[in-house]
């Protein structure tokens, strides 16, 4: 079903009992995450290049199926690099390269296809990595979506990155007492690609948030290099993140609402169609969990980026309720937040 490739627990579910298995090696070397368990699912492997452990690749790879294919602010070739790039981060890695490989739909225009290609190009350049490699594979049509609605070309990209010597950050290390920071306005992704989708006018244009992360996660690691936990919130938005880091770490995390960072045209629209702003795709943000020691000198160092001047607080992780998120009204009640099922909207990245 759709829902299996929203980054729900669908999607969860599919890679526990279906994928690990298939793929689990008796080898747990090459391949391990290093520091914790071969199975620890990051949003990016890190692999050790010798058995000293001396010397660390992050590994990663995403496909992209958005529609439409262009949308304010962007479109899926500058979100195929941005978002590759963003999961290599998400280790502390400085990203140096990407793959990239096209499956178009026969009778899919060449304009279109050299202005995504155009698009990927500058996004590359602006991260600061290399499109290295790559491959096209050409459908027959029909294969790959209606066009008019924004099908007939996929992308695949992977991208590997170098983790500095003393950075250890995976989902499982987020400890009671820590705070958790989001990096600015959630959910512009979601609505932006929404009201290119359907036509919708929610008063203001919505652009995507879509961008490259690495420069700000660099200057975070400056200031701080035991940053705990970073994730991007991509499908199922911050609430999917925040479930799979208490999961992992075994840990409660409390956020407050009144506290999360919801431009007022994503309130008016998920008020408008019945959606929730946490629970929605963004392209160009993160979470860090960072320890109270290090927090002034993480927000400081966030603030002064240009992709983290809105960055703030939204809650902290406690040892109350392991395995949990819940999530405090502006009234004071508590709710418990669920890992999103699927996501509430399909074909966002």
């Amino acid at each position: 079903m759709l829902g299996h490739g929203g980054g729900g627990r669908l999607s969860a579910e599919l890679v526990e009992h279906l994928f690990l298995p298939a793929f689990r090696s008796d080898d747990a070397g090459g391949g391990a995450a290093v520091g914790g368990e071969p199975e620890e699912l990051l949003d990016a492997a890190q692999l050790a290049l010798d058995d000293s452990g001396g010397g660390r690749l992050a590994f990663s790879t995403d496909s992209y199926v958005v529609r439409p294919l262009f949308f304010p602010g962007g479109c899926i070739g500058d979100l195929s690099v941005n978002g590759t790039v963003n999961d290599v981060s998400m280790s502390g890695a400085r990203p140096i390269a990407l793959s990239s490989g096209f499956i178009l739909e026969e009778g899919l225009e060449l304009a279109v296809l050299g202005r995504v290609a155009e698009a990927m190009g500058a996004a590359a350049r602006t991260a600061g990595v290399r499109l290295v490699t790559g491959d096209t594979k050409v459908v027959d049509g029909g294969s790959g979506g209606d066009r008019e609605r924004g099908g007939g070309l996929f992308i695949n990209t992977a991208g590997i990155g170098v983790i500095p010597d003393g950075v250890d950050i995976r989902p499982s290390r987020a400890t009671p007492g820590d705070v958790v920071v989001v990096s600015g306005p959630i959910g512009l992704h979601g609505v932006a690609v929404l009201s290119q989708r359907e036509g919708l006018d929610f008063g203001t244009a919505v652009e995507t948030d879509s961008a490259p992360l690495n420069g700000l996660v660099a200057a975070m690691l400056d200031v701080a290099p035991d940053l705990h936990v970073l994730r991007d919130p991509t499908r199922g938005g911050v609430a999917a993140s925040l479930c799979e880091i208490a999961e992992a770490a075994g840990v409660g995390i409390a956020y407050e609402e009144a506290k999360l960072p919801v431009p007022g045209e994503v309130a008016a629209a998920c008020a408008f169609l019945g959606l929730d702003a946490v629970s929605i795709a963004n392209e160009g943000r993160l979470i860090a969990i960072v320890t109270p020691a290090d927090l002034d000198d993480v927000l400081n160092a966030m603030h002064a980026d240009e992709h983290g001047r809105e960055a703030c607080v939204i809650g902290t992780v406690t040892d109350a309720h392991p395995g949990v998120v819940t999530a405090r009204s502006p009234l004071g009640a508590s709710r418990v937040v669920d890992l999103p099922l699927g996501e509430q909207l399909p074909r966002i990245c």
